[in-house]
C-alpha cells in the first residue's frame, strides 16, 4: 500500500497494530529548534534516525546528546540512532530544525537503550552499473546488534549513480517456513535527489500473476505484508529509502527470490553479502 507524501502532524504513519503491517511502526516528527516531542510505543522496541538535523532525547532518565549530524537532506552526512526498549518513554529535542524517523516492531521484552553513531554503521555496496542494481546500504540496526535488539531491523539504502533497480531480483518474506522464507512486514520512506525525482515500487503477491505498482515521489511510504516487491528510480535520479523491518518469530530476515528470477543472484555482484547483513 502507498502513502502519498503529506504532513503527518508527528503523528504516526503507520500505528501500534495496524492492521496492514501490524509488526511495525512509523513516525515521521518534524521540530523547530527548543521544541520537544514525547512517545511512548507499548509492544513495540523503535528506533530514532534523525533524517536532518540533531536531537537530544531522553529514554526513561539515560540521557543522549546530540544524536545526529546529517543537514540539508538525507544526503547531507552519515545516518545516526537510538535503540529505545519496548514501551519506554522517549523525549526528544530538537538542537536544531529537525525531521526525525522513529521506526518499530513488535516485540515484548523490555531491553536496554543504546546509542548508534556513524562510526557503528555496518555498510554494506553491491551490485554494478552494468547490472543496473548499484547500491549501497547502512545498517543502523543491522546484524552486529542482534544480541542488542529483539525484532528490529533498520537501515537505509542509498542508490549509487542515477536509476537502475532494488530489491532486485525479486524477493519477498511473508510466511514463517523456514529455512526458506521468514514473516518480516516492512515499510519504507522514499527521498529522490533531485528532489523531484521518481520510482515505482511493484508488488506481485502471487506468482505469475499480475501485480501493483505505485508511483513513488519524494516523500512517499510504501508498507508491504506480502509479495515480491522489487523497485526501480528513473534514469536521472538517486533514490534513498529509509527501511523498517519487524519480524514474527525471529529477527533474522530469510529472503524467498522468485524462482523464475532467482538465477540473476548469481550476476550480481556483492548480492551474497548483502543477504548475509539482514541476517
Amino acid at each position: 500500500m502507498h502513502f502519498p507524501p503529506h504532513d503527518n502532524s508527528n503523528k504516526p504513519i503507520v500505528d501500534v497494530e495496524d492492521s496492514r503491517v501490524p509488526l511495525n511502526y512509523f513516525n515521521i516528527v518534524k521540530l523547530k529548534p527548543g521544541e520537544a516531542f514525547e512517545y511512548q510505543t507499548p509492544g513495540y522496541e523503535t528506533c530514532i534516525v534523525p533524517a536532518t538535523g540533531t536531537v537530544h532525547v531522553d529514554v526513561e532518565g539515560d540521557r543522549f546528546e546530540s544524536v545526529g549530524n546529517r543537514s540539508g537532506d538525507v544526503w547531507g552526512g552519515e545516518p545516526e540512532g537510538l535503540y529505545v526498549p519496548t514501551g519506554a518513554k522517549a523525549v526528544m529535542e530538537a538542537v536544531n530544525e529537525t525531521e526525525v524517523f522513529v521506526a518499530g516492531a513488535k516485540y515484548d521484552k523490555v531491553l536496554t537503550p543504546f546509542d548508534v553513531r556513524a562510526d557503528d554503521l555496518d555498510v554494506v555496496q553491491y551490485g554494478s552499473d552494468d547490472t543496473k542494481t548499484h547500491r549501497k546500504i547502512k545498517h543502523i540496526l543491522g546484524t552486529k546488534y542482534n544480541v542488542r535488539v529483539g525484532r528490529l531491523l533498520v537501515s537505509e539504502l542509498f542508490t549509487v549513480g542515477a536509476g537502475g533497480w532494488s530489491g532486485y531480483p525479486p524477493h519477498k518474506h511473508d510466511t514463517d517456513r523456514l529455512p526458506n522464507d521468514s514473516r518480516h512486514d516492512e515499510t519504507y520512506n522514499f527521498r529522490f535527489k533531485p528532489n523531484n525525482g521518481f520510482g515505482l515500487q511493484l508488488e506481485q503477491r502471487e506468482d505469475g500473476k499480475t501485480g501493483d505498482a505505485w508511483h513513488l515521489t519524494d516523500g512517499s511510504t510504501i508498507v508491504l505484508d506480502k509479495g515480491f516487491h522489487p523497485c526501480v528510480v528513473a534514469p536521472g535520479y538517486e533514490m534513498y529509502y529509509f527501511t523498517i523491518l519487524g519480524g514474527l518469530s525471529q529477527r533474522p530476515l530469510v529472503q524467498y527470490f522468485q524462482p523464475d528470477h532467482a538465477w540473476q543472484i548469481e550476476t550480481i555482484p556483492g548480492i551474497k553479502d548483502m543477504i548475509a547483513k539482514f541476517k
